[in-house]
């Protein structure tokens, strides 16, 4: 009976890995959605359309966008999540969605870690401090003694309170032991018009926002938020390089499916993410963004949207942010 109990579980299992196999092979037989937590014409916008237009030439099915914004990614981010987990709906989540979102939201309509199956990250933008060029300081270390000769005098712009730009900020106050004060835009156009005009000192952005006015000197690039410096930037250095050790932090997009979809279509949109990476459009595409292709395994991903989460609550309940 013992033997004949261990054959019917091998039988099941066998079944059961023929059936995630042929589930595979024909997915999938109608387009596929991918919902972008931002306004149509934003940069997860833009680059989910090509990476969908590469999928789509492997996967033989369309892959539109579905541009879902408002509360900061969370009304995206919630669509994705209660979709079907057939495969057929996928969310392109952000830094903001399944990092700053968990960290600084008291409630959130959606669970960052429980409610998604990770596929795999595409690209990451690391963030960049620049100042206003009337700033008399060449590099991060004069930055911070000019700040600290005039507490409170400093400011820096964000593109709203709770953006990765506030909590890239903050962490350099604190990192820094500075006391500079926090005027939010809305959105990070409007805070890099402001530094370039002088309203404000300084601020992070992304290096693909903010590169064209580096290069015609409308903004002093002095430090990347990344372990290694930008190929768009090559002669700013890294925070570490700076003096501050560990100041990393970057803008990211990465596919997601709804919990539940089964394994062998995250493993098939996985392989499709990076192979259509991996093409001379999508590097071209990142290159001109200042962003670097940063695909890898499903694990890769949860991992990554864990450590994002811890790491921003730490900057959040350092500097005492917390939004409802």
């Amino acid at each position: 009976m013992k033997m004949r109990a261990t054959v019917l579980v091998c039988i099941a299992a066998l079944a059961g890995s023929g059936t995630g196999s042929t589930l595979a092979q024909n997915y999938p037989v109608k387009p596929v959605r991918i919902v972008v937590p931002q306004a149509p014409g934003a940069q997860s916008d833009l680059f989910a359309r090509m990476l969908g237009q590469k999928m789509s030439e492997s996967l033989g099915q369309p892959v539109v966008n579905d541009p879902r914004p408002g509360a900061g990614g969370a009304v995206g981010a919630e669509v994705g999540a209660r979709a079907a987990p057939d495969g057929y709906t996928l969310l392109m989540g952000t830094n903001s969605t399944h990092g700053a979102n968990p960290a600084l939201y008291a409630k959130l309509p959606y669970d960052a870690v429980r409610d998604f199956a990770p596929i795999s990250l595409t690209v990451g933008m690391p963030y960049v401090l620049s100042v206003h060029p009337s700033i008399p300081a060449a590099n991060v270390k004069q930055l911070i003694a000019f700040a600290k000769s005039r507490p409170g005098q400093l400011n820096y712009a964000s593109a709203g309170n709770g953006s990765t730009h506030q909590l890239c900020a903050e962490l350099f106050k604190s990192m820094g032991r500075l006391n500079i004060i926090h005027v939010p835009y809305k959105g990070g156009p409007p805070a890099t018009a402001a530094t370039i005009g002088g309203e404000v000192s300084m601020l992070f952005n992304t290096v693909g926002s903010v590169h064209p006015n580096i290069k015609s000197g409308r903004l002093k690039a002095l430090g990347v938020a990344a372990p290694k410096r930008s190929g768009a930037l090559p002669e700013v250095p890294t925070m570490a390089e700076a003096g501050l050790s560990g100041f990393e932090v970057m803008s990211w997009f990465g596919l997601l499916a709804p919990a539940g979809t089964p394994r062998p279509i995250v493993s098939r949109l996985n392989a499709e993410t990076i192979k259509a990476m991996g093409t001379p459009e999508m590097k071209s595409a990142a290159a001109a963004a200042g962003a670097e292709n940063i695909s890898g395994s499903p694990e890769q991903f949860a991992d990554h949207i864990k450590s994002e989460i811890a790491r921003f609550g730490t900057i959040a309940r350092t500097a005492g942010i917390k939004l409802d």
